[in-house]
C-alpha cells in the first residue's frame, strides 16, 4: 500500500502543468437560472445608469440589453416568472399615448419609418383607437381667384411704394379678415374667418378661407397658421392710410390734418450702426422727401443720409400733439448723443429712439383709441405693457 501511494506521488509529482488535476463538475444552469441571471443584466444596468437601456446603436452592449428587455416585455410567461426580481418595475413600461401624427414618429426609436419598404402603415405598438384630427385642410385650385388677384396686384404695389411695410409675426390675434401675411415666400390674403370657438385646450380657433397669391387656396385653422407664420411667416402691415383713425373708415366730412413719419438712419457711424432698432419719429404737413435731401448735413438727421420706413396719415387731430405723446412714452429710450454740425457746435437730437418698428406701429394705435394711458413700454422685453396698478 505504501508503495502504491509512493508511485502516485511520483505520478503526481511529475505533472508540472496540472494535466492530472480533475475539476468538480459544475452543474448547468436551468432555463429559469438562465432567464434571471439575464435580467439581472439589465437591472445591473439601470443601478448604475439610473435609466432603462436605449436603442443605442454606438453601444452594442446596451443595445443588446435594450432589445432583451424589450422582448421580456412581450413575452407574458417571461414577464410572470420575474415579477419576483423586477425592483425597479423595469418589465411594466407606461405606454406612450399616441394623439398625432407626431406621437407616432417620436414614438419610433428603431427607425422603422426610415423608408417606404419597411412597411410604412404597420405600427406595431399604436393602440387602434388613436386619436386623430377630424379634418386635415389642404391647399386646392382657387375657382375664383378672379375675384382676389386684383388684392395681390394692389398689394405689392404698395410694398414697392413702401405704403405697406413686411413686419415680423408677433402673435395669433394679428390675423383677420382682409390682412396680408407672407408664409414660406408666398404672399396670402385672410379672405374669410369662421365662427371663433374654444377647442379641447381652451384656446380661440377657427376655420379660415385662406387665398394663395399661386391662385390656390386652403381653408386651414387659424392656430395652424399662426403655428406656421411663427416658424417661416411675416406680417404685412395695412395700408398707410388706414394706420390711424382706428380703422372706422374715412369719410369727406373728415379732414386731413398731417403726417407722422418714422426715418431710419444711414449712418457710417459704428456707435449708430449697431443699433439696429434706432429710429426718428417726427411730423410733417407733406408727404415730400425735399425735407430730408440734405440730411447729410443737418444735427436732426444725425448729420447723415435717412430713409422712410413707415408713414401715418392722421385726420381729425393735432398731428403735433400726436408727435409730443410718441416722444414723451418713449422718453426712456431716447438716444442720448451729442452731434456737431459742420461749424462744430455741438446739438443733442431729441427725435431718436431705440425700439422696434412694430412697437411704434403699436403705440400709435392705442394713442389714437386713447387706451395709451393705460400701458407702458418695457425696454427690456421690447413690448408694451399695462401698467402696474398702484
Amino acid at each position: 500500500m505504501q508503495d502504491k501511494n509512493k508511485i502516485l506521488d511520483e505520478i503526481f509529482g511529475d505533472d508540472p502543468l496540472g494535466l492530472l488535476n480533475v475539476k468538480a463538475k459544475v452543474k448547468a444552469q436551468t432555463a429559469d437560472e438562465r432567464l434571471t441571471a439575464s435580467f439581472q443584466e439589465i437591472t445591473d444596468f439601470y443601478k448604475a445608469n439610473k435609466k432603462e437601456p436605449e436603442p443605442n446603436m454606438s453601444n452594442i452592449a446596451e443595445y443588446k440589453l435594450y432589445t432583451r428587455l424589450k422582448s421580456l416585455r412581450e413575452e407574458g410567461e417571461k414577464m410572470m416568472a420575474l415579477e419576483p426580481y423586477d425592483d425597479y418595475k423595469l418589465l411594466r413600461s407606461e405606454p406612450k399615448e399616441i394623439n398625432s401624427i407626431d406621437d407616432i414618429f417620436s414614438d419610433d426609436t428603431l427607425d422603422l419609418l426610415g423608408g417606404d419598404d419597411l412597411g410604412l402603415y404597420d405600427f406595431k405598438h399604436v393602440p387602434k383607437d388613436t386619436t386623430m384630427p377630424d379634418y386635415i385642410a389642404k391647399r386646392k385650385p382657387c375657382k375664383n381667384f378672379e375675384d382676389f388677384e386684383h388684392l395681390f396686384i394692389n398689394c405689392q404695389r404698395d410694398l414697392r411704394e413702401r405704403s405697406r411695410q413686411i413686419t415680423q409675426f408677433k402673435n395669433e390675434q394679428q390675423i383677420d379678415k382682409g390682412y396680408f401675411f407672407v408664409l414660406k415666400g408666398v404672399l396670402l390674403y385672410v379672405a374669410e374667418i369662421g365662427k371663433r370657438e374654444l377647442d379641447k385646450n381652451g384656446k380661440t380657433n377657427a376655420r379660415l378661407r385662406v387665398i394663395f397669391e399661386n391662385g390656390t387656396e386652403s381653408d386651414l385653422l387659424l392656430r395652424s397658421l399662426s403655428a406656421e407664420l411663427y416658424k417661416d411667416g411675416r406680417r404685412i402691415t395695412e395700408h398707410i392710410d388706414k394706420h390711424l383713425d382706428n380703422f372706422q373708415g374715412i369719410s369727406k366730412n373728415d379732414v386731413e390734418s398731417g403726417y407722422i413719419y418714422v426715418l431710419k438712419s444711414k449712418s457710417e457711424k459704428e456707435k449708430l450702426k449697431s443699433l439696429s432698432n434706432l429710429f426718428k419719429i417726427g411730423y410733417t404737413t407733406t408727404t415730400s422727401k425735399d425735407r430730408t435731401k440734405n440730411a447729410i448735413n443737418e444735427p436732426t438727421y444725425l448729420m447723415a443720409n435717412v430713409e422712410e420706413v413707415s408713414l401715418y396719415k392722421t385726420y381729425n387731430m393735432t398731428t403735433q400733439k400726436l408727435e409730443l405723446l410718441l416722444h414723451k412714452f418713449f422718453g426712456h429710450v431716447c438716444l442720448d448723443i451729442d452731434i456737431y454740425d459742420q461749424k462744430g457746435k455741438r446739438h443733442t437730437p431729441r427725435e431718436w429712439f431705440i425700439v422696434p418698428l412694430h412697437i411704434i406701429d403699436q403705440t400709435i394705435i392705442l394713442i389714437d383709441s386713447g387706451e395709451i394711458v393705460n400701458y407702458t413700454y418695457d425696454e427690456k422685453t421690447e413690448m408694451i405693457k399695462l401698467k402696474q396698478k398702484s
